[in-house]
């Protein structure tokens, strides 16, 4: 039986923060950055404002997908229209 002569070398030991390090908490690694709503068709009238809404099912606006969950800014007659089908809650 052949046995591996190599030695392992040591850890090298963890990096302190030193004092003069900011010490900002960092979103963790594979983290998604926070939602944007995104505003989307049919175009909203200067007197009205968007109405957010959550999908419920997968959608496609103007060649975009949206997944399931996916947060959107709509006009208002869009956004009832869109819960009546049953493809979006309103928040």
């Amino acid at each position: 039986m052949t046995t591996n002569s190599t030695t392992k070398k040591p850890a090298a030991p963890a990096a302190e923060p030193s004092a003069d390090t900011d010490l900002v908490a960092q979103p963790a690694v594979g983290s998604r950055p926070p939602a944007v709503p995104n505003v989307v068709r049919p175009p909203i009238s200067p007197f009205e404002s968007p109405i957010p809404i959550t999908l419920v099912h997968h959608f496609e606006i103007d060649g975009t997908a949206y997944p399931p969950g996916a947060d959107l800014l709509v006009a208002p007659e869009y956004a009832e229209r869109l819960r009546a089908q049953g493809y979006a809650q309103l928040r």
